[in-house]
């Protein structure tokens, strides 16, 4: 089993530090949440709350996640980064291509990109970008970004997307691997159908293996069984070694986990304190594999 850190929240000056400790300690990836702006008030309420409110505050830091990846990538050798997720629906997939080229370049090939679609009106329509029909416009950004991300000469003529022959250089010498985000029933078809893994906000244990019961159903109906398939998960009512090891058992492949909450230290917590929690988390879970 791996294990990703997850950075949500932290002070952005730490994310070196962290970076370079979760490496030092045995962490697969780094796991990097996206947020564009914090609007005042709120059209829909945000899917993973029992009440629909955010957890942050207008004050909280968030970074891009493409440029806190490739920060954290110059700092480290080993360790890997994906979007945790990067909300699709407001952005341009031909920039997006040229930013996702670039940070699976500059990292050594380092990089996944988790995505979604995005939960908040006001970031489509403030984007430029209508909130009608998002499904099917992410649906055609995940086949043009894909596209781009081949090399050579590429041209695309969908729906909402439209354009001749262009290249754009240099490609990424390894495929980029596309883990999809959602609860629904939509996020899910789409990750069995055009994802390298599937990865989650926020569950319950039961509500977990139920979801990746119902992805090994729906990656059998396209034939993908057995393609290699990764099951991310933020599991929060199953943790310590015999909770991690309930988790592999049910498919996880692996754990988003923020030790230093664990240890009752704050998403602004003292740096060396949030090191020392990696490493006790380190040495009772990595350190002695779950298997």
């Amino acid at each position: 089993m791996k294990f990703s850190l997850g950075v949500a929240l932290s002070p952005l000056e730490q994310l070196p530090e962290l970076a370079r400790t979760a490496e030092e300690v045995g962490f697969s990836s780094i796991a990097l949440p996206d947020s564009l702006f914090y609007m005042k008030s709120q059209a829909a309420k945000y899917p993973y709350t029992p009440d629909g409110a955010r957890f942050w505050g207008p004050d909280t830091p968030w970074v891009d996640p493409l440029i806190a990846a490739t920060a954290m990538a110059a700092v480290t050798t080993r360790l890997r980064f994906y979007t945790n997720v990067l909300k699709l629906g407001s952005r341009n997939p031909l920039l997006l291509a040229r930013q996702v080229g670039s940070v699976a370049n500059l990292s050594g090939n380092r990089f996944g990109f988790g995505v979604g679609i995005g939960w908040a009106p006001e970031e489509f329509e403030w984007c430029g970008v209508p909130y009608a029909r998002r499904g099917a416009r992410v649906d055609e950004m995940i086949e043009v970004i894909k596209k781009v991300l081949e090399g050579g000469m590429t041209e695309y003529h969908g729906e909402f997307f439209d354009f001749d022959e262009l290249q754009m250089s240099p490609a990424p010498s390894e495929p980029v691997p596309f883990y999809i985000g959602g609860h629904t029933e939509v996020a899910l078809r789409r990750a069995a159908r055009v994802g390298d893994g599937w990865t989650s906000a926020m569950m319950k244990f039961d509500d977990l293996q139920t979801t990746i019961a119902r992805l090994g159903e729906l990656r059998a109906e396209h034939d993908r069984a057995d393609v290699p398939f990764e099951i991310q998960a933020v599991c929060v009512d199953k943790f310590g070694r015999d909770g991690y090891q309930e988790q592999y058992d049910a498919g996880v492949t692996d754990a988003i986990v923020i030790p230093w909450l664990a240890a009752g230290i704050g998403f602004d917590g003292d740096i060396e304190a949030k090191k020392d929690a990696l490493r006790t988390f380190a040495q009772e879970n990595i350190q002695n594999p779950i298997t």
